[in-house]
């Protein structure tokens, strides 16, 4: 090997070499931050349950248990919070949270989620957007808006596509973000830097109806949103 080349070479090893120690040293010693949303303890359990809002004027809801296939997919550190919502119109919405313990890979890709169940999204109704939230002060939520289609039949055999919004997000203990990419890049940032890991909670509103309703439908769900969120969302923080 010329000289010019192994120089660059034994750089490159002795970076991966510090890098893997410092990793191995963070995951030894390293804490885990406090979550961005409301939770309690659960009895005989190290996990926690996300609480969402029971009574939100305009709606009624019922707390949901989280599937056993999701449960058993997810780290066993995992915590849940899951209520369906019905407006005077009748229509479900799902609001689902998912907590990460020292994990973070149960902070799983939206986009594959709704493909596995048979979900095609459309990536040109589908975009970034925000979600005007009044408490405890004003300010814009960023939120990721997919619209997905689904053919199946109604309940006389007839074909019908159902176009439903899913609407998510994340948030730790002092940031959210609508982007997917944005909290794993602050999470290794801030573990490097600190030794704490962020435990971020991915948090969605499932809404649907049939095709050429999505918009009418993202419309009350962004309502609910608004809503729920001061309720069991724990920033932005007053002050801050």
């Amino acid at each position: 090997m010329k000289r010019n080349a192994f120089f660059p070479a034994v750089v490159v090893l002795a970076l991966l070499g510090v890098t893997v120690a410092l990793l191995l040293e963070i995951k030894t010693n390293r804490r885990l931050g406090e979550p961005g949303v409301k939770t309690r303890p659960l009895p005989n359990s190290r996990n926690l349950e996300v609480i969402l809002p029971e009574n939100v004027p305009g709606w009624s809801s019922l707390t949901i248990t989280q599937a056993q296939l999701v449960v058993d997919a997810l780290p066993s550190d995992t915590s849940f919070g899951q209520r369906v919502y019905k407006g005077a119109e009748g229509f479900p919405i799902l609001a689902n949270v998912v907590l990460m313990g020292t994990d973070r890979t149960s902070i799983h890709q939206p986009e594959i989620c709704l493909p596995g169940q048979g979900w095609q999204i459309d990536r040109d109704a589908s975009r970034a957007d925000t979600i005007h939230i009044e408490k405890p002060f004003p300010y814009d939520l960023p939120v990721t808006r997919l619209v997905a289609n689904l053919n199946t039949t109604d309940t006389n055999g007839q074909p019908v596509v159902i176009r439903c919004n899913y609407v998510y997000w994340f948030v730790d203990g002092d940031s959210y973000t609508g982007n997917k990419d944005d909290f794993k890049w602050s999470m290794m940032r801030h573990v490097l830097l600190t030794g704490t890991l962020d435990r971020w909670a991915y948090i969605s509103f499932f809404s649907y109806g049939t095709l050429g309703q999505e918009d009418a439908v993202y419309d009350r769900t962004k309502k609910l949103i608004a809503e729920t969120v001061p309720e069991f969302q724990l920033v932005p923080r007053t002050g801050k």
